[in-house]
Parts: C-alpha cells; sequence; structure tokens
C-alpha cells in the first residue's frame, strides 16, 4: 500500500463514495510509506558533517515539518470531502500531490538524521481533518480561505525553520526552501481561485492549534 492520492483522481458520484475514498487517503497517509513523484531537493547534495547535537536539532525541525505535511494530507483530504465543484475539487488535488512530495522528503530527511516521525500522527492527523472538514462546510471560498490562511502561517513557519537549521545541513535547508516556495504558490492559487479572508478570530484560533503542534512534535 502507498501513500498516494490515486483515490482521489475523479470525483466520486456519491458522498459515501467519497468518504471511502477519504478515509483510505487517511489510512496510506498515516500508515503506508510515501512515494514522491519528484526527485528530493536533498538527492544531489553531500549529507554535511553534522555534530550530534545538530543532527538532533535538525532531526526535531525536520519532524515538525513532516507533521505538517501529514497534516496537510489532511486538511486536503477533508476540503475534497465537502468540495462543491470538480474544479475545486481537482485545484485540491493537485495541491495535494505537491504536498506527497513533501510529506516523502521530509520523512526520508527525519530517518537520514537518525531520528523518528512523530508517535502522535492519528492525533495530528484526526485534527486536521476536523478542521479541514470545517471548513469545507463553511463553503468552498471558505475553503480557499483556510488554505491561504493556513499556507501563510505555513511559509512563516518554514522561514523560522531556515533560520534555525545548521548552515551546514544543505539537505533539509534545501527541502525546506523548496516547500516553502510551493507553500506560498498554494497559497497564490487560492487566493487567484476566489478565497475569502478568514476572520481574525480565526485565525488566531489557527495559530495556537499550530502552536500546539509545532511544540509537542519538536519533542514526541
Amino acid at each position: 500500500m502507498q501513500a498516494q492520492p490515486s483515490t482521489f483522481h475523479t470525483q466520486p458520484r456519491t458522498f459515501g463514495d467519497r468518504c471511502l475514498a477519504a478515509l483510505d487517503g487517511g489510512l496510506r497517509t498515516l500508515f503506508a510509506p510515501a512515494r514522491a513523484a519528484r526527485t528530493s531537493p536533498a538527492s544531489a547534495l553531500p549529507a554535511g558533517e553534522l555534530t550530534p547535537a545538530q543532527a538532533a536539532h535538525a532531526g526535531a525541525l525536520m519532524r515538525v515539518n513532516h507533521v505538517g505535511e501529514i497534516c496537510a494530507q489532511a486538511l486536503y483530504q477533508s476540503q475534497r470531502l465537502f468540495s462543491r465543484t470538480a474544479e475545486l475539487d481537482k485545484h485540491f488535488e493537485l495541491a495535494a500531490q505537491e504536498e506527497l512530495d513533501h510529506l516523502a522528503w521530509t520523512a526520508e530527511r527525519v530517518a537520514a538524521l537518525g531520528t523518528h516521525t512523530s508517535h502522535l500522527a492519528p492525533l495530528w492527523w484526526a485534527g486536521a481533518f476536523a478542521w479541514g472538514s470545517v471548513a469545507g462546510l463553511a463553503g468552498d471560498r471558505w475553503s480557499l480561505g483556510f488554505v491561504v490562511a493556513t499556507e501563510q502561517q505555513v511559509e512563516a513557519h518554514l522561514a523560522s525553520h531556515l533560520d534555525s537549521l545548521p548552515a551546514e545541513d544543505t539537505a533539509s535547508r534545501a527541502i525546506v526552501e523548496q516547500m516553502k516556495q510551493e507553500e506560498a504558490a498554494h497559497a497564490n492559487a487560492a487566493l487567484a481561485a476566489g478565497a475569502l479572508t478568514l476572520p481574525a478570530p480565526v485565525q488566531g484560533l489557527m495559530r495556537v492549534a499550530a502552536k500546539v503542534m509545532t511544540t509537542v512534535a519538536h519533542r514526541i
């Protein structure tokens, strides 16, 4: 079983079909190794000489980023569940495919740094799926607005990681830089598709939830 978005290539005809597709996607995200369609930005770079402390720090940051990609899959899976048009469904599918590459790249890098992915992955997935479901139920333009707010927060978060990662860890830095560029592109695409701006209190709650996730995933 591979973590690929193959179950989402077409809009299922019934809500029951879409529920089964979302469940299948969740199981693949959590329990199957992610398969990237693109080569990792780190593949052509030297491993770099890291001290044990540097490797541990970089590993914790990349574990957080891996959790973020689990959440991204959950968000797009849930938003596709409630999307009202084939056009929006396709929009989310294409974004999810790029995020799947990020999931694979970060998993590979976490392993290369000698650490583990988060032991709380099912919890993070479930929380993100709930957020995405609420956004999807609110309507397509609100769902797109949720993408914009999420991706802008993720972009800022990745920028902070670029400031924190050891200069010697060129592999992790290349992955994070590529992810940062693509998260910004996802936000811009959602804006172009008609995203609404989320109310400030909602964005505040999103920041709190993200802070909890990043703090806990850094350690567990």
